[in-house]
């Protein structure tokens, strides 16, 4: 099978090396979603041998109804699924789950990348994909954090830039004063180009800072949520007014 490395989880005993890192790696839930159950099966294996807590569905309805039940801090979600397919099954998702989602796809067309990104996935991944690979996603996004931290005494006041506003703490974004609902991507996205206005971000250093240093996909990433960001946020995408895009190099948020 193309989704197997020489060695199989399967066979190991003893903790694995995530869990050996960090202790607390056995209370993080992923939920894999593919109807290929061998796949489903191997991937529990590794994530299992990684130190984490791993749900299964396989389809549609079934992972909506495991995301209620197990809350799980990871999605792995395959894109042809039976009942509901993966982007209708993340739309609903997204309505009441901020969890990461890795898509997982079978077909390498950009639009479906896009597609991906644009209905609130984290990362895809093409197949056939290594496992390790897949680990190695899900560890650079979850070195990200989700939530502020309310127990931090440290308050940082919020950045305002005309109608936008950018609260780190609470992660709120209002523009006019109307809250703006961004993916939790998103917003660190856009916390991360506002936190220096008039600096030029590079497309390797965006990923760095909001993806992670263990992200090792395509920098198209980078521009597939900006895309996103500013049809959330500026009146004139083609004439952005907060980020804008320096070319052959990256993104800066505009200095007013």
């Amino acid at each position: 099978m193309p989704y197997l490395t020489r060695h199989d989880p399967h066979r190991r005993k003893g903790a694995g090396p995530a869990q050996e890192a960090i202790g607390t790696v056995a209370s993080i839930r992923v939920l894999v979603v593919d109807d290929e159950k061998n796949l489903v099966r191997l991937l529990r294996g590794y994530l299992e041998w990684e130190g984490f807590e791993v749900h299964e569905a396989f389809d549609g309805p079934a992972a909506l109804d495991m995301v209620g039940a197990v809350d799980p801090e990871v999605v792995v979600l395959d894109w042809m699924l039976p009942g509901l397919d993966g982007v209708e099954v993340l739309r609903r998702m997204r309505r009441f789950s901020q969890a990461y989602v890795i898509v997982l796809t079978s077909r390498s067309e950009e639009t479906d990348k896009i597609v991906g990104l644009s209905s609130g996935a984290d990362d895809y991944l093409t197949k056939p994909f290594s496992p390790g690979e897949l680990i190695a996603r899900v560890r650079a996004m979850l070195r990200r954090p989700r939530d502020a931290s309310p127990e931090d005494p440290e308050s940082t006041p919020a950045l305002r830039f005309g109608d936008l506003a950018v609260d780190a703490d609470c992660r709120e974004v209002r523009l006019r004063g109307e809250p703006v609902r961004l993916t939790a991507l998103e917003f660190d996205l856009l916390a991360t180009l506002a936190s220096r206005p008039g600096f030029v971000f590079s497309r390797s250093r965006l990923l760095e800072r909001v993806w992670g240093e263990g992200y090792f996909g395509s920098d198209h990433v980078v521009d597939v949520h900006v895309a996103n960001l500013r049809k959330k946020i500026e009146e004139d995408t083609a004439n952005p007014r907060y980020v804008e895009t320096v070319r052959g190099v990256g993104y800066r948020f505009a200095r007013r």
